[in-house]
């Protein structure tokens, strides 16, 4: 589902491409940028004690591979929460070049205005992105496990059907993230989880040891798509893990918390 593109920074996802030719839906690698030590090479994150001036170079690598300007971008400070921003043109630019900019305590995004180029950044968290192309509705949503089990996602579909988009019409895309293969979590995730889903069992979870569960948060953002209403069809999920593809993605748990970060981005070109 998502395609090594000619430049080692990102990946695209297949389908979209074809069909959208004028939309850019990319999820950054840990390759061609210039970053080093912990962070090598291609890290995208302003927070976590790289060197500005080395992320910000990488993102301008990034933007002109995705054929855009950094200018045109926004980034947010996510806090693992569901807050959702609708954003335009009056945001570019913000957190580009400062993380002190960036959109204040924000996992979620979305316009219907081109080149405006919405982005936030992950390292095992899962990126879901959105289009609606007769609105040109696009979204990108942080879902890490608080913020799957507070259904960020579905809250993404709600903020388009209030801003007049057809539920039938919405494609979401579920990107690369730590998969169940690699994600242990305890007690108190799981039963997060099972109250965000109504369900006391579900196939996204598989109790392991006492109090331990591997966990496929891919899987329950799935399900919370398919419980927001839409069909199984409009939902693609990449097949990526972001512990396991060590010589692509950064990894928060693999690489015990020093590391860098990709960007999911999503954008209409004129």
């Amino acid at each position: 589902m998502m395609t090594k593109e000619h430049s080692p920074a990102f990946l695209s996802i297949d389908k979209w491409k074809s069909e959208f030719p004028s939309l850019v839906a990319a999820f950054s690698t840990k390759n061609g940028g210039v970053s080093q030590g912990s962070f090598r090479s291609l890290n995208v994150g302003l927070h976590v004690n790289d060197m500005d001036e080395s992320v910000i170079r990488n993102r301008e690598i990034l933007s002109e591979a995705c054929s855009s300007n950094l200018s045109q971008w926004v980034f947010a400070d996510q806090v693992h929460g569901s807050a959702i921003k609708r954003t335009g043109h009056f945001d570019r630019g913000k957190g580009t070049l400062s993380y002190q900019e960036a959109l204040p305590e924000t996992d979620g995004l979305w316009t219907m205005e081109r080149n405006v180029f919405l982005s936030l950044c992950f390292a095992d968290c899962v990126p879901i992105y959105f289009v609606e192309p007769q609105t040109q509705f696009i979204g990108i949503a942080h879902a890490g496990w608080k913020g799957t089990v507070q259904n960020i996602a579905g809250r993404m579909i709600n903020e388009a059907i209030e801003a007049g988009v057809a539920i039938g019409q919405i494609q979401a895309f579920i990107g690369p993230s730590i998969g169940d293969c690699c994600y242990v979590v305890d007690d108190i995730v799981i039963q997060e989880v099972k109250n965000c889903l109504s369900e006391m069992f579900h196939s996204s979870f598989s109790k392991q040891s006492k109090g331990q569960y591997t966990l496929d948060l891919k899987a329950v953002n799935e399900q919370l798509l398919l419980n927001a209403g839409l069909a199984k069809e409009q939902i693609a999920i990449s097949s990526y893990c972001t512990s396991c593809e060590e010589s692509l993605f950064f990894s928060h748990r693999k690489d015990k918390g020093k590391t860098g970060r990709m960007a999911a981005v999503i954008g209409w070109k004129e």
